[in-house]
């Protein structure tokens, strides 16, 4: 399976059209989104682009494609618009004896690991800052956010398939960093 994975588009219909463009032209099999969908959240400035039903009409066009975790900027409210399961603080996959971890990040995070094993991949987002370490027998690995990024990363996403994880540049999708999971 090859996954797009990315998260914090808080609500920009614009980064979100980008992205699902990104997923098809790649030939993804499943998007992991790590939370915060729509709204925009109290400390991130509300982007030009800001349209949340735009981005639920968008995000529900590929339902079956998409394996979705709850951020810390979606509520209730916001399953009531978007047509896949995103209410969980994580989703746990296993693809080809690799098991894989996702989260957001504002309850388990690389400093919060779940005690659950062993767990080969772990992603959140939160952040906005994009990162790839290994941490004994596991790769942490936030894509950053296609929206918002902070700390002077470029918007990024990473790709995750056959044990190869890269992250991307939104905007050139030139590579940042890559991991191969042994």
């Amino acid at each position: 399976m090859k996954y797009l994975i990315f998260s914090d588009i808080h609500g920009s219909a614009q980064t979100t059209e980008q992205i699902l463009n990104i997923f098809k032209k790649e030939k993804c099999d499943k998007m992991i989104i790590l939370g915060d969908y729509i709204y925009h959240g109290p400390r991130n400035p509300l982007t030009q682009q800001y349209n949340a039903m735009k981005v639920a009409e968008l995000l529900n066009a590929y339902k079956d494609e998409i394996i979705g975790v709850r951020g810390n900027c979606d509520s209730e409210v916001d399953q009531m618009v978007l047509d896949f399961p995103c209410r969980n603080d994580y989703a746990l996959i296993c693809d080809n004896g690799i098991n894989i971890f996702s989260t957001h990040g504002h309850v388990y995070g690389p400093n919060d690991l779940p005690t659950l094993k062993p767990i080969d991949l772990f992603l959140y987002g939160h952040t906005h800052v994009c990162e790839i370490n290994k941490e004994g027998n596991t790769v942490v690995c936030n894509p950053g956010s296609i929206t918002l990024p902070r700390g002077g990363n470029p918007p990024s996403y990473a790709i995750y398939e056959n044990k190869n994880l890269t992250i991307y540049n939104f905007d050139t999708n030139e590579v940042i960093k890559i991991l191969v999971l042994e």
